[in-house]
């Protein structure tokens, strides 16, 4: 599941021709009382074969679910390529993936680790293990695929970051995060607590595979850079990619 991944991080800024299908569907929370837009990639193999595994993948801030077929492309070919599902729910434009402590309309850790898994796994013939799942995202995404399979080690086998929002804290006025946490001045608890780099004690020898991806000229170059000593320090096997520039997204729209 880690090659998948890494395939996903190297083809989301190009275009292909595809025979994918592209689904719109609607999964009601109910820890949130609301439907929840969810894009759903099937691949051209689907329905021949038995089971497929699936790669969860994570808007950037101020993104939606249509961001992926939209603002980058090539994922209906990776779907294609892998023959496996890619499923893109509508985080919210800030909920960081969070169970929001000061938001009870923003519970979007049950929603994607719990809920969402369950419906694709209900709807289609997915592998319904670990084994068979991923997750990754961009950014804001970047930072809730870790943190959603560093926390849920039993529903995620592979996890990636394309230059992930993977440390929180020196970014205390940024992107909202307050509107989900209150303010790192009043909890600062809440924020040590939910940054990806001091969750990495969670992590069991079972843990998901990990794979980061981050330009040296991104804003969010140092914190990715920091969590790769941090787990090379804690001897905890992952992929880390290091290449000049910045994603796109991080100078565009798609932060």
């Amino acid at each position: 599941m880690k090659r998948i991944i890494f395939f996903v991080l190297a083809v989301w800024t190009f275009s292909f021709t595809n025979a994918a299908e592209i689904d719109t569907i609607s999964v009601f929370s109910k820890s949130m009382q609301k439907n929840i837009s969810v894009i759903v990639i099937r691949p051209d193999t689907y329905g021949s074969l038995k089971e497929l595994p699936v790669v969860y993948l994570l808007h950037g801030y101020s993104g939606n679910h249509l961001d992926w077929i939209t603002k980058a492309k090539g994922f209906e070919k990776a779907a294609d390529q892998y023959s496996m599902m890619i499923v893109c729910p509508d985080g919210s434009y800030n909920s960081w993936y969070w169970d929001s402590p000061v938001d009870p309309g923003s519970k979007y850790e049950t929603f994607v680790s719990d809920e969402l898994v369950k419906a694709v796994d209900g709807k289609y013939a997915t592998i319904k293990d670990r084994k068979g799942r991923a997750i990754t995202g961009l950014s804001m995404g970047g930072h809730g695929a870790l943190y959603l399979a560093i926390k849920h080690q039993d529903i995620f086998g592979a996890a990636g970051s394309m230059s992930g929002g993977v440390d929180i804290r020196p970014f205390p006025g940024n992107w909202d995060m307050s509107k989900k946490l209150g303010t790192y001045s009043e909890q600062p608890e809440r924020w040590e607590k939910n940054t990806v780099i001091n969750m990495l004690h969670l992590l069991t020898p079972n843990s998901p595979a990990l794979i980061i991806d981050c330009g040296t000229d991104d804003f969010f170059f140092k914190v990715n850079e920091n969590l790769h000593q941090q787990l090379l320090y804690r001897n905890i096997p992952h992929d880390y990619i290091v290449r000049p520039g910045g994603i796109h997204g991080h100078t565009g729209q798609m932060q």
